[in-house]
Protein backbone atom coordinates (compact mmCIF):
# COMPACT_ATOMS: atom_id res chain seq x y z
CA UNK A 1 0.00 0.00 0.00
CA UNK A 2 1.18 3.26 -1.32
CA UNK A 3 2.25 5.74 1.61
CA UNK A 4 -0.10 8.76 1.21
CA UNK A 5 2.09 12.03 0.65
CA UNK A 6 1.25 14.94 3.57
CA UNK A 7 0.35 18.32 3.40
CA UNK A 8 3.73 19.52 4.21
CA UNK A 9 5.24 17.46 1.67
CA UNK A 10 3.20 18.60 -0.99
CA UNK A 11 3.86 22.35 -0.16
CA UNK A 12 7.62 21.65 -0.16
CA UNK A 13 7.32 20.08 -3.02
CA UNK A 14 5.46 22.74 -4.95
CA UNK A 15 8.18 25.01 -3.45
CA UNK A 16 10.76 23.09 -5.94
CA UNK A 17 11.03 25.04 -9.05
CA UNK A 18 11.24 22.66 -11.94
CA UNK A 19 12.87 25.22 -13.95
CA UNK A 20 14.91 26.68 -11.80
CA UNK A 21 18.21 25.90 -10.72
CA UNK A 22 19.28 26.19 -7.40
CA UNK A 23 22.86 27.15 -5.56
CA UNK A 24 23.96 23.64 -3.76
CA UNK A 25 23.14 24.96 -0.03
CA UNK A 26 19.91 25.90 -1.25
CA UNK A 27 19.46 22.94 -2.86
CA UNK A 28 20.37 20.45 0.03
CA UNK A 29 18.16 21.98 2.31
CA UNK A 30 15.17 21.02 -0.26
CA UNK A 31 16.79 17.62 -0.35
CA UNK A 32 16.03 17.41 3.40
CA UNK A 33 12.91 19.25 3.58
CA UNK A 34 11.01 16.43 0.84
CA UNK A 35 12.52 13.59 2.77
CA UNK A 36 9.56 11.71 3.53
CA UNK A 37 10.72 8.26 3.71
CA UNK A 38 10.66 5.97 7.09
CA UNK A 39 14.47 5.42 7.09
CA UNK A 40 17.58 8.05 6.55
CA UNK A 41 17.69 7.97 2.74
CA UNK A 42 20.83 8.27 0.29
CA UNK A 43 21.31 11.52 -1.00
CA UNK A 44 22.17 11.20 -4.90
CA UNK A 45 23.67 13.19 -6.98
CA UNK A 46 22.70 12.98 -11.01
CA UNK A 47 25.11 14.96 -13.96
CA UNK A 48 23.99 14.86 -17.24
CA UNK A 49 27.19 14.78 -19.32
CA UNK A 50 28.10 16.49 -23.11
CA UNK A 51 30.00 13.81 -23.95
CA UNK A 52 29.21 10.58 -26.21
CA UNK A 53 29.81 7.08 -24.27
CA UNK A 54 29.96 4.83 -27.68
CA UNK A 55 33.51 6.48 -28.33
CA UNK A 56 36.51 5.09 -26.48
CA UNK A 57 37.74 8.79 -26.05
CA UNK A 58 34.78 10.21 -24.81
CA UNK A 59 34.51 7.91 -21.84
CA UNK A 60 34.02 9.30 -18.40
CA UNK A 61 35.28 7.01 -15.19
CA UNK A 62 36.99 7.69 -11.97
CA UNK A 63 36.98 7.52 -8.40
CA UNK A 64 37.08 9.98 -5.36
CA UNK A 65 36.72 9.75 -1.33
CA UNK A 66 33.85 12.03 0.14
CA UNK A 67 35.56 14.12 2.75
CA UNK A 68 32.75 13.19 5.38
CA UNK A 69 31.78 9.25 3.38
CA UNK A 70 28.43 8.14 2.32
CA UNK A 71 26.97 7.05 5.45
CA UNK A 72 26.83 3.84 4.49
CA UNK A 73 28.75 0.82 6.03
CA UNK A 74 30.71 -0.73 3.32
CA UNK A 75 31.56 -4.35 3.71
CA UNK A 76 34.99 -4.97 1.57
CA UNK A 77 36.25 -8.33 -0.27
CA UNK A 78 39.54 -8.62 -1.02
CA UNK A 79 41.52 -11.47 -3.67
CA UNK A 80 44.90 -11.23 -2.58
CA UNK A 81 47.68 -14.23 -1.27
CA UNK A 82 50.11 -14.06 1.39
CA UNK A 83 51.50 -10.65 3.10
CA UNK A 84 49.09 -8.64 0.84
CA UNK A 85 45.77 -10.85 2.08
CA UNK A 86 47.18 -10.23 5.95
CA UNK A 87 47.82 -6.28 4.70
CA UNK A 88 44.14 -6.11 3.73
CA UNK A 89 42.84 -7.99 6.68
CA UNK A 90 44.96 -5.46 9.28
CA UNK A 91 43.27 -2.33 6.90
CA UNK A 92 39.69 -3.64 7.77
CA UNK A 93 38.84 -6.07 5.03
CA UNK A 94 35.94 -8.19 5.61
CA UNK A 95 36.48 -10.89 3.59
CA UNK A 96 40.24 -11.56 2.23
CA UNK A 97 40.80 -15.23 -0.23
CA UNK A 98 41.74 -16.44 -3.72
CA UNK A 99 40.75 -19.94 -4.92
CA UNK A 100 38.36 -20.07 -1.85
CA UNK A 101 36.57 -16.74 -2.21
CA UNK A 102 36.16 -17.25 -5.74
CA UNK A 103 34.55 -20.29 -5.23
CA UNK A 104 32.22 -19.01 -2.51
CA UNK A 105 31.21 -16.19 -5.21
CA UNK A 106 30.45 -18.77 -7.64
CA UNK A 107 28.29 -20.11 -5.35
CA UNK A 108 25.96 -17.42 -5.04
CA UNK A 109 27.76 -15.22 -1.94
CA UNK A 110 27.60 -11.37 -2.75
CA UNK A 111 27.58 -10.12 0.75
CA UNK A 112 29.78 -7.19 -0.27
CA UNK A 113 30.17 -3.68 -1.73
CA UNK A 114 33.01 -3.34 -2.84
CA UNK A 115 35.83 -6.17 -4.58
CA UNK A 116 38.89 -4.97 -4.52
CA UNK A 117 42.33 -7.27 -6.15
CA UNK A 118 45.79 -7.45 -6.11
CA UNK A 119 46.79 -7.73 -9.98
CA UNK A 120 48.29 -11.32 -9.96
CA UNK A 121 44.64 -12.16 -8.78
CA UNK A 122 42.81 -11.04 -11.98
CA UNK A 123 43.76 -14.09 -13.73
CA UNK A 124 41.11 -16.05 -11.88
CA UNK A 125 39.22 -13.03 -10.63
CA UNK A 126 38.02 -12.94 -14.63
CA UNK A 127 36.41 -16.03 -14.37
CA UNK A 128 33.63 -14.07 -12.51
CA UNK A 129 32.98 -11.26 -14.94
CA UNK A 130 29.65 -12.55 -15.88
CA UNK A 131 28.69 -12.57 -12.00
CA UNK A 132 30.34 -9.20 -10.40
CA UNK A 133 30.00 -7.41 -13.48
CA UNK A 134 26.19 -6.70 -13.23
CA UNK A 135 26.40 -5.48 -10.01
CA UNK A 136 29.16 -3.11 -10.70
CA UNK A 137 31.86 -5.56 -8.00
CA UNK A 138 34.68 -6.44 -10.80
CA UNK A 139 37.74 -5.06 -9.71
CA UNK A 140 39.10 -2.51 -12.04
CA UNK A 141 42.50 -0.66 -12.36
CA UNK A 142 41.13 2.61 -13.69
CA UNK A 143 38.98 2.79 -10.57
CA UNK A 144 41.69 1.68 -8.54
CA UNK A 145 40.37 -1.68 -7.18
CA UNK A 146 43.17 -3.45 -8.84
CA UNK A 147 46.08 -2.37 -7.05
CA UNK A 148 49.05 -4.07 -4.95
CA UNK A 149 48.57 -1.04 -2.52
CA UNK A 150 45.18 -3.07 -0.84
CA UNK A 151 45.66 -1.64 2.83
CA UNK A 152 45.42 1.52 1.09
CA UNK A 153 42.30 0.62 -0.85
CA UNK A 154 40.68 -1.10 1.94
CA UNK A 155 41.12 1.94 4.00
CA UNK A 156 39.36 4.34 0.98
CA UNK A 157 36.84 1.98 0.29
CA UNK A 158 35.70 2.16 4.04
CA UNK A 159 36.13 5.41 4.66
CA UNK A 160 33.48 6.39 1.36
CA UNK A 161 35.06 6.12 -1.83
CA UNK A 162 32.48 6.25 -4.61
CA UNK A 163 32.87 5.21 -8.24
CA UNK A 164 31.46 7.13 -10.77
CA UNK A 165 31.16 5.73 -14.97
CA UNK A 166 29.11 7.52 -17.54
CA UNK A 167 26.43 5.43 -18.62
CA UNK A 168 25.39 4.98 -21.88
CA UNK A 169 22.63 8.04 -21.76
CA UNK A 170 25.57 10.20 -20.57
CA UNK A 171 24.43 10.32 -17.38
CA UNK A 172 26.60 9.90 -14.13
CA UNK A 173 25.01 9.01 -10.29
CA UNK A 174 26.93 9.11 -7.53
CA UNK A 175 25.53 8.80 -4.09
CA UNK A 176 26.96 11.89 -1.54
CA UNK A 177 25.93 10.86 1.70
CA UNK A 178 22.52 10.65 3.42
CA UNK A 179 19.65 12.38 4.11
CA UNK A 180 20.56 13.15 8.14
CA UNK A 181 24.23 14.65 7.12
CA UNK A 182 24.71 18.36 7.77
CA UNK A 183 24.09 20.61 4.85
CA UNK A 184 27.32 21.85 4.99
CA UNK A 185 28.44 18.08 4.69
CA UNK A 186 26.49 17.39 2.17
CA UNK A 187 27.27 20.84 -0.21
CA UNK A 188 30.97 19.36 0.34
CA UNK A 189 30.78 15.78 -0.90
CA UNK A 190 28.89 17.13 -3.92
CA UNK A 191 31.92 20.01 -4.41
CA UNK A 192 34.02 16.98 -4.09
CA UNK A 193 32.43 14.56 -6.76
CA UNK A 194 31.48 17.68 -8.84
CA UNK A 195 35.32 18.74 -8.82
CA UNK A 196 36.41 14.88 -9.89
CA UNK A 197 34.06 14.88 -12.81
CA UNK A 198 35.40 18.17 -14.24
CA UNK A 199 39.18 16.65 -13.30
CA UNK A 200 37.75 13.79 -15.73
CA UNK A 201 36.46 15.33 -18.35
CA UNK A 202 37.94 13.71 -21.92
CA UNK A 203 40.13 16.29 -24.44
CA UNK A 204 37.80 14.66 -27.15
CA UNK A 205 34.84 16.40 -25.33
CA UNK A 206 33.46 19.16 -27.37
CA UNK A 207 31.19 21.61 -26.91
CA UNK A 208 28.97 22.41 -23.01
CA UNK A 209 30.56 19.43 -20.80
CA UNK A 210 28.05 19.71 -17.87
CA UNK A 211 24.53 19.66 -19.02
CA UNK A 212 22.20 19.41 -16.29
CA UNK A 213 22.88 18.83 -12.28
CA UNK A 214 20.53 17.87 -9.89
CA UNK A 215 20.30 16.28 -6.78
CA UNK A 216 17.50 13.71 -4.70
CA UNK A 217 16.67 11.60 -1.68
CA UNK A 218 16.11 7.77 -2.59
CA UNK A 219 11.92 8.09 -2.69
CA UNK A 220 12.14 11.83 -3.57
CA UNK A 221 11.98 13.95 -6.52
CA UNK A 222 14.93 15.80 -7.80
CA UNK A 223 16.27 19.42 -7.35
CA UNK A 224 18.52 20.81 -9.86
CA UNK A 225 21.74 22.69 -8.86
CA UNK A 226 22.97 25.51 -10.78
CA UNK A 227 26.06 24.49 -12.19
CA UNK A 228 26.51 26.85 -14.96
CA UNK A 229 29.81 28.08 -14.37
CA UNK A 230 31.68 24.74 -14.93
CA UNK A 231 32.04 24.99 -18.95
Amino acid sequence: MQKTKSKRYKEIVEKIDKHEAYEAEEAMKLVKEVSNASFDETVELAVRLGVNPKYNDQQVRGSVVLPHGTGKTVKVAVFAKGEKAKEAEEAGADLVGDEDLVAKIEGGFLDFDVAIATPDMMGMVGKLGKTLGPKGLMPNPKSGTVTQDVGKAVQESKAGKVEFKVEKAGNIHVPIGKVSFEIDRLVENFNTVMDALVKAKPAAAKGQYIRNVSVSPTMGPAVKVDYRYIK
